[in-house]
């Protein structure tokens, strides 16, 4: 009886042990960016001078690591998987990305979720083909997610995540910071998540005067929003900080908040939406910027399950917050119909007052 026991506690004792060096592991390992990091600017075939008679194209694109095609479903929604299909879905959906890209040829494209090695998406070192296929871009790019293992879901788990923003420019980029965003999850979830951050970079213009570009992927999963509320703050905070008369200011990206108006307007009462979907505080909009959102086109679904129009939840979280010195002449969504991400793109066309 006593040897059974003995053998029993071993048995109990070796998985504590094992997860406890894991965490252990974990923890020495874990990405601490510092809160303002200089980044290198990857220099591009094209460095053309903008003046403030120009209008010029901008486009935002959160290419779910080339994983999340309308084939895919995703744990933290509900589904079931985290990772691509296979390497050749990658590389396909890769492909059919910078196909678009190429075609639209912004002068200003914001990416989010661009991997550099990981295990979700098959190792394919997407930032390393967007640089070789988009030559005459300048661009910089911001680490906001690495981690040694992610160890869920349980049967196919997402692994090692090395991914982050990047911003490519046809326009010279005089300095860019990766601003590290306020706000922690709880311990040990902390330690598997996103470290969210803002790529901010500049554009020198003539009589001094500069336009600054604010590319972001704000947090989706925090429960009961604290997350959130400690990023938005910190944006707000910045907007303040950053534009004067001198400034032309541009935030865009992956808001992860609601930015639809007529989508919260039409909202039925037994309408339920995913939790993870919220809006944007009231007094968050300073009152002279304003936005630059198509809220005829859905840029994002619900991964819950795979896409299938008329079935997921959609909605659009994606676009750009302007400076009250930047006009818009036009913008638009990109109906790709999720064939090779989760999100669809938004372009403007944009000038200066």
């Amino acid at each position: 009886m006593k040897k059974a026991l003995k053998w029993i506690g071993i048995g109990v004792s070796i998985p504590i042990v094992l997860f406890g060096l894991f965490v252990l592991f974990m923890v020495v390992a874990d990405f601490k960016p510092s809160e303002v990091t200089d980044l290198s600017v990857f220099p591009g075939e094209r460095a053309e001078e903008l003046t403030l008679g120009d209008t010029f194209a901008i486009t935002t694109f959160n290419i779910g690591y080339c994983g999340l095609d309308k084939g895919r479903d995703f744990f933290m929604d509900g589904g079931l998987m985290s990772r691509s299909e296979s390497h050749e879905k990658t590389l396909e959906n890769c492909v059919s990305i910078l196909d678009f890209i190429k075609v639209t040829s912004p002068d200003i494209l914001f990416i989010q979720e661009i991997d550099v090695k990981a295990s979700r998406s098959w190792k394919l070192n997407q930032l390393e083909r967007f640089r070789n296929a988009l030559p005459e871009y300048n661009n910089v790019f911001a680490l906001n997610y690495k981690v040694s293992w992610v160890p869920v879901p349980m049967k196919n788990p997402m692994g090692s995540v090395h991914s982050g923003l990047c911003t490519f420019s046809k326009y010279p980029l005089e300095h860019s910071r990766r601003l590290q965003l306020p706000g922690k999850e709880d311990f040990p979830r902390q330690l598997f998540v996103l470290d969210r951050c803002l790529l901010e970079t500049i554009i020198p213009m003539k009589g001094g005067k500069q336009l600054i570009l604010v590319n972001l992927h704000l947090s989706a999963y925090d429960k009961g929003g604290k997350v959130r509320k400690h990023q938005i703050k910190y944006v707000k905070d910045y907007i303040a900080e950053k534009y004067d008369e001198n400034t032309y200011l541009i935030l865009g990206g992956d808001w992860n908040h609601l930015l639809s108006k007529k989508q919260l307007e039409e909202k039925r009462p037994d309408e339920v939406w995913p939790a993870w979907l919220v809006l944007l505080p009231d007094d968050f909009t300073p009152e002279t910027f304003h936005w630059a959102v198509d809220e005829s086109i859905w840029t994002c679904r619900d991964n819950d399950a795979p896409y299938v129009k008329g079935e997921n939840f959609v909605t659009v979280i994606d676009g750009f917050l302007l400076s009250p010195n930047i006009e818009v002449v036009s913008v638009n969504g990109h109906n790709l119909g999720f064939e090779n991400s989760d999100h669809n793109p938004v372009s403007a066309v944009l000038g200066f007052k």
